[in-house]
């Protein structure tokens, strides 16, 4: 008898404490914390929508509550969208807190600036969140920089389908085609005035010139680029600052995402394919950072002039490749190059390359790396098939040649094609810890017809290599190293500073750190 009485008694109390879930709850009366006042969300271009941001509500008190509505100040005519512990929309009732316990909130926005503002390139857009009304209402500032732009992208056909871009055909005789369109006369000049945002690849058809003025930004989406016909030329010609820590007169070629997470993020667009038979390709005072290979240069245009003529150039977070020549002909002064997902510097299937006063540096970090700084090579293996082309020169003067693994410095040679090769005044990173090298003729240091005046495993003394800081040291053994000769071609270095008196390698001249 008395167990059946607490079972019964056991199953009144439960009975009971069912029936609380809705009316014990309290409004929330004000009394709310968040985990910040106000939300700023990074710099978006119109039209496209941002990451998503968040940040907690707290119910810091003993008792579950209820927050009755949680609404944007400018109701459904707000650009932001919110999802609250779950839920979406601009306006959300009844969210429930336990007591000592927290919810998120998701913020997101796309903005049209023309409908914002109609004279200014970028416009600062606000709203709030407002948590209950009235004398309880608690609110969350909302801010964003909004940010005009032109945008490029593939016409889309009332079939559905996408504009596309011819690359010829496959071995088996099928057409390759990527998603792209061909640049007009309108937009064969990018000025300055505010971004490009492209999305595919921008063609420059054959004949026509795609010329990039001083300060110009290009930002590239997913699996974009730039991409020259058969005769056709890119140009990208900027200037110095008045101030070295600005860069208003450089170019800058990255991706579209334009938050602090993104911005040292490698392969968020794919290349600047300067294909066969395109021609007088000038970069000079050009960042390109972020892709998935920096330049992509097929072959060269037949003259006795460089086909690509690098000045003042920095390639930066590269997923793959930072610049990949096959059978390229290029001329480069105060070019930089770091941070690749594989080498940093290939000079595929032979070529002719000059290289002064540059770094070529590799301090990868986000995975395993196979392959050297620089990888220099007279063939290239494809299938089955082995192509061979004759390196009729690669002359580095100047240069520094590091990073972090043992062997920077590798080549690929087949006796069937020339190879040809000189390092002059150069600091190098080739520690040759297993001696793997050490009967190889290709690395014989002592030979002073492909090698002179080198310094080996000296470390550069860069100021900051993860964050890309090339600049080098006044304690730096490169320091008061290069030859006067070579200087005297390139009189300044990449930040406009005078070199000819005492000249260091590399494309900076040294500094003193602070300490």
């Amino acid at each position: 008898m008395k167990q059946l009485f607490f079972i019964i008694s056991v199953i009144a109390l439960l009975s009971i404490t069912s029936c609380r879930d809705d009316f014990e709850l309290e409004p929330s009366s004000g009394r709310l914390e968040f985990s910040q006042d106000t939300l700023y969300l990074d710099t978006v271009f119109t039209n496209t929508g941002s990451s998503t941001y968040s940040f907690k509500v707290y119910n810091r008190g003993d008792q579950d509550i209820r927050i009755p509505s949680i609404q944007l100040g400018q109701g459904e005519n707000s650009n932001f969208r919110l999802n609250v512990d779950g839920v979406a929309g601009k306006t959300v009732n009844d969210i429930n807190i336990l007591a000592k316990d927290s919810i998120f909130v998701f913020v997101e926005v796309t903005a049209d600036i023309q409908e914002l503002s109609q004279n200014d390139l970028s416009f600062l857009y606000t709203d709030q969140i407002n948590f209950d009304s009235d004398i309880n209402m608690q609110q969350v500032e909302l801010v964003t920089l909004v940010q005009d732009a032109h945008f490029l992208f593939p016409d889309r056909f009332e079939d559905g389908s996408t504009e596309t871009l011819s690359l010829g055909l496959d071995a088996e005789g099928e057409e390759i085609r990527i998603d792209g369109f061909v640049l007009d006369q309108e937009h064969l000049r990018f000025t300055n005035e505010k971004p490009y945002v492209i999305y595919g690849f921008a063609g420059v058809p054959s004949g026509e010139t795609l010329s990039i003025e001083a300060g110009a930004r290009i930002h590239f989406h997913d699996n974009s680029g730039i991409i020259a016909a058969n005769g056709a030329s890119v140009q990208a010609i900027g200037g110095l600052s008045n101030d070295p820590e600005l860069m208003e007169n450089e170019i800058i070629f990255e991706g579209d995402r334009l938050e602090p997470a993104f911005s040292e993020t490698p392969g968020q667009w794919a290349a600047i394919w300067l294909t066969e038979g395109s021609t007088n390709h000038i970069f000079d005072h050009v960042t390109i950072k972020n892709s998935t290979v920096g330049i992509l240069m097929d072959s060269n245009d037949g003259t006795g002039q460089p086909t690509l003529r690098l000045k003042n150039t920095q390639i930066y977070n590269s997923a793959n490749l930072g610049l990949l020549a096959r059978t390229g002909f290029i001329d480069g002064e105060n070019v930089v190059i770091n941070n690749s997902g594989q080498a940093s510097l290939n000079l595929s299937l032979g070529g002719r390359y000059n290289f002064r006063h540059s770094t070529f540096a590799n301090y990868w970090q986000n995975g395993f790396r196979q392959f050297p700084s620089v990888l220099i090579e007279n063939n290239l293996e494809s299938g089955e098939t082995l192509f061979i082309a004759d390196l009729i020169e690669a002359n580095f003067s100047n240069c520094i040649i590091y990073g972090n693994e043992n062997i920077e410095l590798l080549f690929n040679q087949v006796d069937e094609a020339a190879f040809n090769y000189k390092f002059e005044n150069c600091l190098l990173r080739f520690n040759d810890i297993n001696n793997q090298f050490v009967e190889n003729e290709l690395y014989n240091f002592e030979n002073s017809t492909l090698f002179e005046n080198m310094i080996l495993n000296e470390t550069p003394l860069f100021l900051n290599e993860q964050e890309n800081q090339m600049i080098i040291s006044n304690d730096s053994p490169a320091s008061g190293a290069g030859n006067p000769t070579t200087a005297s071609e390139v009189p300044l270095d990449i930040l406009g500073r005078d070199r000819t008196q005492n000249p260091d390698m590399g494309a900076y001249q040294s500094i003193q750190f602070e300490k």
